[in-house]
């Protein structure tokens, strides 16, 4: 097993809590974000200023992986999307964090992945919640302003689209 050196470890964990308080950003006031997150394991954030999210409901992402395998949608999500995404397992969903962009086209051609934004609020799990039960990380977030690509996000629901992936599960 190799270990990983201890400023690597500070180097990640300083970018980490830098990305999350660019997150709690997104409220008034922030240290409300930080309070809920230590106290309830998740923060309720208002969307549209920092970052919209796109829904993904399971059958979908599911449809996408080719199974619901949960190790197997994490790697697609990490390699594929290259951001963040939350999983709210009880409700089978997932929200892939992309950047403020006009919804309605999106809505229009996507309606089975709708983005979420401006007058919307999302439950964003503490940095530590990583799964594999409730609402956690399915990839969180490393950087300072760390999204998915929206023409990623597309891509997916494409992949979801496809008939031939009507049987794979």
């Amino acid at each position: 097993m190799t270990k990983i050196p201890e400023t690597t470890q500070l180097g990640s964990r300083a970018l980490v809590g830098a990305a999350f308080d660019w997150l709690a950003r997104a409220q008034a006031e922030p240290q409300h974000a930080q309070r809920e997150w230590t106290e309830r394991g998740s923060a309720v954030l208002p969307l549209g200023t920092r970052f919209n999210t796109v829904h993904l409901p399971g059958r979908l992402v599911h449809l996408a992986a080719g199974t619901s395998d949960p190790d197997v949608v994490q790697q697609m999500f990490a390699e594929f999307l290259g951001g963040p995404v939350i999983h709210n397992r009880p409700l089978q969903e997932y929200h892939a964090l992309v950047e403020c962009t006009p919804r309605l086209g999106w809505n229009q051609r996507y309606p089975e992945a709708r983005m979420l934004g401006v007058g919307h609020f999302l439950s964003v799990p503490a940095s530590d919640l990583r799964g594999p039960t409730g609402l956690y990380w399915a990839v969180r977030p490393r950087i300072v302003g760390d999204l998915c690509a929206v023409p990623s996000v597309a891509a997916l629901v494409h992949m979801a689209r496809d008939p031939r992936r009507a049987g794979a599960r």
